[in-house]
């Protein structure tokens, strides 16, 4: 389980942050290629970046695992790419043998070159180095705009979820397992997972990649970071201009997936009246069920959504 204790003060300090950041989403990108789950959503994303990732790319796979609880030196929080690459060179002399012998006994291939880079053998970190740029510019870059769209409209709409429904809300919309224990909150999925922000307060930072359980990392100040799924991932991300508020948040077809719960639907309904798949109507119901805009149940064989307040409030509102 992941526990995160506040204090009265951290409830007053949870804040966005205002940008992707290029490394942080590489680093989740590399890992959401490598995992199986949500499929009828990352299931043709994933196809592409294996046709189009280049050789010069892949010894990062030995440093960024599927379970995205990797190295943080290769995921500093830097918002211009030549920065964040600055970065990784300067935590060089910083890695310690704990943080190898951890990261050589996750990693796939042989730990030869790994061993070098914690030498700081400069052979060894020319490769990550290029490795880094060469994934950056083949899967983040042609992205960067529906990355930055799907971040920004996500951050809008939880801004408004705190002002409106208060920190409790916010936080427990980021996942379906997450809640409350007095002032901890709690996402019930293993590994366990404990933290006390001591006034520090938590920054919050959706990913348009990361699919799993919410990710806690800690930063050099002393802060805390905490990383969970956009409520639109990249390949529901619509190219170009969305069409609305709406859109930009959910996504063209999750947007009419809630519209259209206004009336409650079971799912074989909203796969004919929307003419997708059912296996992709699940992983959207899912994910508004997960955000608090939808409400399912059972009735008899059938499995029924509709709108929540919350949901009906955004639509009403365009987003």
């Amino acid at each position: 389980m992941l526990r995160v204790h506040f204090t009265a003060e951290d409830l007053f300090d949870v804040t966005f942050a205002p940008e992707p950041l290029p490394l942080v989403e590489l680093a989740l990108a590399l890992v959401a290629w490598q995992r199986t789950d949500e499929p009828a959503v990352f299931g043709r994303w994933r196809a592409g970046v294996s046709r189009e990732l280049p050789a010069g790319a892949r010894p990062l796979l030995d440093l960024l695992r599927p379970d995205g609880d990797n190295p943080a030196f290769v995921e500093p929080y830097a918002a211009d790419l030549e920065e964040a690459l600055a970065a990784v060179r300067d935590a060089a002399p910083l890695l310690t043998p704990d943080q190898l012998a951890r990261t050589a006994a996750r990693a796939p291939g042989p730990a030869s070159w790994l061993r070098a880079l914690w030498r700081q053998d400069r052979e060894a970190w020319d490769v990550l180095d290029e490795a880094l740029r060469a994934a950056h510019a083949t899967v983040l870059a042609p992205q960067w705009a529906r990355i930055r769209q799907s971040f920004r409209a996500d951050v809008a709409w939880r801004t408004r979820l705190l002002a409106g429904h208060g920190i409790r809300a916010c936080l427990a919309s980021v996942h379906p397992r997450a809640a409350w224990s007095g002032t901890a909150f709690e996402v019930g999925l293993p590994p366990d997972y404990e933290v006390r922000l001591g006034g520090r307060g938590l920054v919050l930072m959706p990913s348009v990649f990361w699919t799993g359980r919410p990710l806690l990392a800690g930063r050099p100040d002393g802060s805390h970071v905490l990383v969970y799924p956009a409520l639109t991932p990249l390949p529901l991300a619509a190219p170009g201009p969305a069409g609305g508020a709406l859109d930009a948040l959910l996504g063209r077809t999750r947007a009419a997936v809630l519209q259209s719960l206004l009336e409650r639907r079971t799912t074989s309904e909203l796969a004919r009246d929307l003419a997708i798949s059912l296996p992709s109507v699940s992983e959207h119901t899912r994910t508004l069920r997960a955000a608090g805009l939808i409400t399912t149940e059972r009735d008899g064989r059938a499995v029924l959504h509709s709108a929540t307040v919350l949901g009906v409030d955004l639509l009403r509102s365009g987003g």
